[in-house]
């Protein structure tokens, strides 16, 4: 495939840069000691208070024998441990790497071994579920356990509050560069093994200023609460580096983020950013219809959605009920965030919204060559922030790699506007009728019905070997099958082309998703042709 080249832009003319210091230290120097950098309910902290322990963690690491470029996994919830072991791990040269703590033990075992970490900072219980696979983790020396009310360290582990208590508040910066590797990100797997890509010391701060600062318009009197988990690429960005590296505060929850949680949160610490998913955004709905309760999202200036394509009558609604504009987007573990995005009072609904300032896209066939306006192809994205690769996968990494250019395996087109339109995943994308059909156009129809909570097109081929499209729909309340499938044949084929209604309509209790909260319809195919 041929791809233009680009010039990789530079940082800094400098080549020294540490990122801890950047997103921590520099606070301190802007006079910030004493300003709350962290609120949750386990009480606030201030950005000297996350200094010091981001210190200690450091000089621990050290005296644990953690050198440059050594792995230290972080098995944490949102947390100020999660943050200062982060940023303690940056700040001298190693390699921290956020594992989702909702994987089952098996997972975790294949990345702390994938990885080769040398140290585990993880919570206690989840080390519970961990201490007996000892022998299959060769790689794993340390363990430092975070305990919480009621819990108490293994003998064969370190008890983190007693471990950073007894190291040095004050810590020297490694000399590393704006290229050094920085951290660490495992790809969710949906598909199989997960991947670590790699990122590099100044990615976070190129996110920062492209999408938080350009479009988001953050600043220092900003309050930031992201339901998605500081694991995830798009958490770690909305909960972490985004109000850090303003000067702002951060919100975050350490329990799953449930729509009543993440509500009466919402309601007790006034963020001014809010941050979910599609899914989220609609259990919310969901919610409140069924509780009749009341919500106060006043304080909320601007919602943000990523990880699926938020359907318009989502965004209709959430406005009408909180009166939030929400701004979806694209991004991705490899781009680090959101590399495509609406603006505020900008918003096209179903649309992904416009290219943000520091990337550069182009729409390609199959054989690599730009498509004209309102065609089909797949995205390719350049920007500074693209991962350096993925670790110990020399062939992916050339598939999906291409010089300065991400191969994002997303189906778009791009209007005369210069708004962009996502059709699904490349191999998402399905013939009827022997005209390309984006399965997410049928989605975003049936989900204005007000009796389909969420849904999922797939293709299916019939006896003649014809591929048609199938719904799946999780419907709000029990209802007659048959009933509902004319009720939502009808619908669809009132406005869309009759070839793009379903077949079939499939009615379930739930969609299998990622953790992040995207649909697997890989899954669902492979349960059609079981």
């Amino acid at each position: 495939m041929a791809l233009p080249q680009k010039t990789v832009f530079s940082l800094s003319t400098h080549d020294r840069y540490n990122a801890a210091v950047y997103f921590i230290d520099r606070n301190l120097e802007l006079g910030l000691a004493d300003k709350v950098a962290i609120r949750s309910d386990d009480g606030d902290v201030t950005y000297g208070d996350l200094y010091q322990l981001m210190n200690r963690v450091g000089n621990g690491l050290k005296a644990l024998q953690v050198y440059m470029e050594n792995r230290v996994a972080l098995l944490l919830h949102d947390s100020v441990e999660f943050i200062a072991s982060f940023f303690g791990t940056v700040k001298i040269g190693g390699i921290p790497i956020p594992v989702n703590t909702l994987l089952s033990p098996q997972d975790h075992v294949y990345i702390l071994n994938d990885s080769r970490a040398k140290v585990a900072i993880i919570e206690a219980g989840l080390w519970q579920r961990l201490r007996d696979m000892g022998a299959a983790l060769p790689f794993l020396k340390h363990v430092v356990v975070v305990c919480r009310t009621g819990e108490t360290a293994p003998p064969e582990s370190l008890d983190f509050s007693a471990w950073a208590a007894e190291q040095p508040p004050e810590l020297a910066p490694a000399d590393t560069v704006y290229d050094d590797a920085a951290f660490w990100l495992y790809t969710s797997g949906s598909t199989g093994k997960p991947k670590g890509v790699i990122h590099l010391q100044h990615d976070m701060e190129v996110a920062l200023h492209n999408y938080a600062e350009n479009i988001l318009r953050m600043g220092a009197d900003d309050v930031t609460f992201s339901a998605s988990k500081l694991f995830f690429a798009y958490g770690m960005g909305n909960g972490m580096y985004f109000p850090l590296g303003v000067g702002g505060t951060t919100v975050l929850l350490r329990q799953p983020p449930t729509p009543q949680a993440v509500m009466e949160t919402v309601q007790k610490y006034r963020p001014t950013l809010f941050f979910g998913v599609p899914t989220l955004y609609a259990a919310m709905l969901d919610y409140v219809e069924k509780t009749k309760r009341s919500f106060d999202f006043s304080s909320v200036r601007q919602g943000v959605s990523a990880g699926e394509p938020l359907p318009p009558a989502i965004f209709h609604r959430f406005r009408e009920v909180f009166g939030v504009e929400i701004l979806d987007g694209i991004g991705s573990t490899e781009a680090l965030h959101i590399y495509i995005s609406n603006r505020a009072g900008e918003v096209q609904p179903g649309s992904t919204g416009q290219l943000v300032p520091g990337y550069e896209a182009r729409i390609v066939d199959e054989e690599g060559r730009p498509v004209p306006p309102g065609e089909l192809g797949e995205l390719m994205l350049s920007g500074d922030s693209l991962a350096a690769g993925y670790w110990n996968l020399h062939v992916q990494t050339c598939t999906k790699f291409h010089g300065a250019w991400l191969r994002t395996g997303d189906s778009y087109y791009r209007d005369e506007n210069d708004f962009f339109w996502y059709c699904g995943r490349v191999d998402d994308m399905l013939k009827s009728g022997g005209i390309w059909v984006s399965p997410i156009e049928i989605e975003n129809t049936l989900m204005e019905h007000e009796a389909v909570l969420e849904v999922a097109v797939i293709g299916v081929k019939d006896r003649n070997g014809l591929e048609k499209p199938w719904a799946f729909v999780v419907p709000k309340e029990q209802a007659d099958a048959a009933e509902l499938e004319a009720v939502l044949v009808r619908f669809v084929r009132e406005r869309l082309a009759h070839y793009k209604c379903p077949k079939r309509f499939v009615f379930v209790e739930d969609l299998p998703k990622t953790a992040t909260g995207k649909i697997q319809r890989y899954k669902l195919r492979e349960g059609v042709h079981a």
